[in-house]
């Protein structure tokens, strides 16, 4: 079994900005030498999360408005009382969401469907350069 790693940085813009992983991954794929296996995303922090969607203008804009729906960024949050920050919203809705992602390699191909991407969503409330991890493992 080989595993290997590797991290990259992405810059987001913060509030629900959602940034396409899949051509990276696939990039990192192809040069792995792995054949079958899995492949972990994640994306460190308490304020961004790793998915799956149909990557396209009309989904990012409904995943936006969920968010808002869901969990508003103009509520108060007890974690705004300690830090002062704004961004209690964002640690809620990254934790609800999730920072890591396994998706299956099949054929040294990412077992995603056809119209599945792979996203990061950056929640927070301020532009930020996101460290992502990406490690495969298998044969």
């Amino acid at each position: 079994m080989k595993i290997r790693s590797k991290e990259i940085t992405v810059r987001t813009r913060g509030y629900c900005d959602i940034i396409d992983l899949t051509p990276q991954m696939e990039t990192f794929l192809s040069e792995g030498g792995i054949r079958e296996g899995q492949f972990l995303v994640f994306v460190p922090g308490s304020t961004a999360g790793i998915t799956t969607i149909e990557f396209e203008p009309g989904l990012k804009k409904d995943l936006k408005e969920f968010f808002e729906k869901l969990i508003p960024s103009s509520e108060r949050y007890h974690h705004n009382d300690t830090w002062h920050d704004g961004n209690g919203f964002a640690h809620v809705r990254a934790a609800f969401l999730k920072p890591s992602l396994t998706i299956p390699v099949i054929g040294n191909r990412l077992g995603l469907g056809t119209w599945q991407q792979v996203v990061l969503i950056d929640f927070d409330n301020r532009d930020r350069n996101r460290r992502v991890i990406l490690q495969l493992s298998g044969l």
